[in-house]
């Protein structure tokens, strides 16, 4: 029998997007794409354009072990960055966020490739993967619900560094997925 290892920062790519784990190294150039005050607008923490509020938002991605750096398949530029986190092996569930994508990507798939990804990926190791969306970020809600997550309650959450906000939580289970999968554009 093989017993397959998680692996939280593989290499991931498709037609569109290569995510591939986040390093240090990648900092100055990650903070390029997210320099932007128009990415976070609709985010719980609005002021991670400024170097400092992303150096938290940075940290929390390396010690996550989850993150990932997204280029743009044909261009190889770097276009955001999102990660595996929160993995609960003994409940079969993680969380997938702190995606965010340089605006000139936004409405072009790259989103909906990489989180198909990623869930193809981690289904292999967890039951149930869970979305925490800020209550105010109506874009992401809404590609989230077409990728087919169900919007399942509301809470207040403490992003790594930053205090507490409203999100909204929405799960998509290993069973709806395949089920989703098939029916699912691309």
């Amino acid at each position: 029998m093989t017993v397959t290892t998680l692996n939280l920062q593989p290499y991931l790519q498709n037609a569109l997007v290569l995510a591939e784990p986040l390093k240090e190294s990648d900092f100055d150039d990650l903070f390029n794409v997210a320099s932007d005050p128009l990415i976070w607008e609709q985010h719980p923490n609005k002021n991670r354009y400024q170097r400092s509020e992303f150096e938290v938002y940075f940290k929390g991605a390396i010690e996550s072990q989850g993150a990932f750096l997204i280029k743009d398949l044909q261009t190889q530029e770097i276009i955001g960055s999102s990660r595996y986190y929160d993995y609960k092996p003994g409940e079969d569930i993680i969380s997938i966020g702190y995606t965010f994508f340089k605006r000139s990507f936004w409405g072009k798939g790259h989103n909906y490739a990489l989180k198909k990804l990623m869930l193809d990926h981690i289904f292999h190791f967890a039951g149930t993967v869970v979305f925490e969306i800020g209550a105010t970020n109506k874009r992401s809600q809404i590609s989230i619900e077409k990728l087919g997550a169900l919007k399942t309650g509301e809470e207040e959450i403490a992003y790594y560094g930053e205090a507490s906000k409203l999100n909204y939580r929405y799960i998509i289970s290993k069973s709806q997925w395949a089920k989703l999968r098939v029916a699912l554009p691309g």
